[in-house]
């Protein structure tokens, strides 16, 4: 009996974690609701993500890749992180080895794979930022305002998307002494709770 209680009560307090989790979908990249789902022209999720107050942010995984792992479990299961990025951004998950079609604003057509390596991405994740509208016929890689290559801590990750919203890369201070302003300001509130 008390081994069947033990059981039901560890049953109620992992289903809440298990909501949580990041679903994979049938290409093996964990999925988030609030993601895209666009034909993948660079030019036409700008101007869709600038018609809703919000900047074009690509996102490129892969399978099996234990960072985008974490940073869908971590990183955007919480719910700060998660909602200010819903909040300012249209995300648009890529497949690091996709084959779905992209069109880059210098109007080639390109699979997903193709594009990362024309756009010299070797690291998933890796956050691409696009400017407000398309400065021209240029690649992608050219074009982008900040790329976050690789996996990092709640308040670097949210920093840069802080950062870019609010057109730091215009400014005259650099993201790292942005994010060291910002975490000493969490540090001197007590808030510091993850890096």
């Amino acid at each position: 009996m008390l081994k069947a209680m033990v059981t039901a009560l560890v049953l109620v307090l992992a289903a809440p974690a298990a909501a949580l989790a990041a679903q994979l979908g049938d290409d093996g990249l964990h999925k988030e609701d609030w993601f895209a789902i666009t034909f993948r022209d660079i030019a036409e999720d700008m101007a869709a993500a600038k018609a809703a107050g919000k900047r074009l942010a690509i996102v490129f995984e892969q399978r099996g890749c234990i960072y985008c792992a974490a940073m869908h479990e971590k990183l955007l299961a919480d719910p700060a992180v998660r909602d200010y990025i819903q909040a300012h951004f249209l995300m648009v998950q890529y497949n690091m080895f996709g084959d779905e079609e992209v069109t880059d604003l210098d109007g080639e057509v390109l699979t997903e794979k193709s594009a990362a390596r024309k756009w010299g991405y070797l690291f998933t994740p890796t956050v691409v930022f696009l400017p407000e509208a398309p400065p021209g016929a240029i690649p992608v890689s050219k074009a982008a305002v900040a790329t976050m290559p690789g996996a990092f801590g709640k308040w670097t990750f949210l920093h840069m998307f802080q950062w870019v919203s609010e057109k730091g890369y215009d400014g005259a201070e650099h993201f790292q002494a942005y994010h060291a302003r910002l975490v000493n300001e969490l540090r001197a509130a007590g808030r510091l709770d993850a890096e």
